[in-house]
């Protein structure tokens, strides 16, 4: 499985879990010219953007700390334009990191909710 395959199938179980946690995914994969959010989701009143980070062990750390300031400035700028070119009436918005550390034949999902402020 090259990296491709892998955060594909990682992003597949961000979703799964976050449908079972009762989230509506709005959109996958959203993409403007200066960066992409992995999955937009509703719950609970809020638009929820969602970093997902797959990683198979520990070598290079765990999977959010992937998430620089940098990274996370990206996904800002792409969540305002989203927000920008919808109508809603949603006014509550945060940024979510799902983390999956597959070891072996173990598979840990961590859902950090408002992971990080604009």
């Amino acid at each position: 499985m090259n990296k491709y395959q892998a955060g594909m199938q990682g992003q597949q179980m961000a979703e799964v879990f976050l449908q079972h946690k009762g989230y509506r995914i709005l959109a996958k994969n959203y993409r403007i010219k200066s960066g992409e959010i992995d999955l937009v989701a509703q719950h609970d009143n809020y638009i929820i953007f969602i970093e997902v980070k797959y990683r198979r062990g520990l070598t290079y750390g765990r999977p959010s700390e992937a998430v620089t300031s940098t990274k996370q400035q990206r996904i800002i700028k792409t969540a305002l334009h989203y927000i920008a070119t919808r109508e809603s009436t949603e006014q509550n918005y945060r940024f979510d990191v799902i983390e999956i550390l597959s070891q072996g034949a173990e598979t840990e999902i961590n859902h950090i909710e408002n992971a990080f402020d604009v």
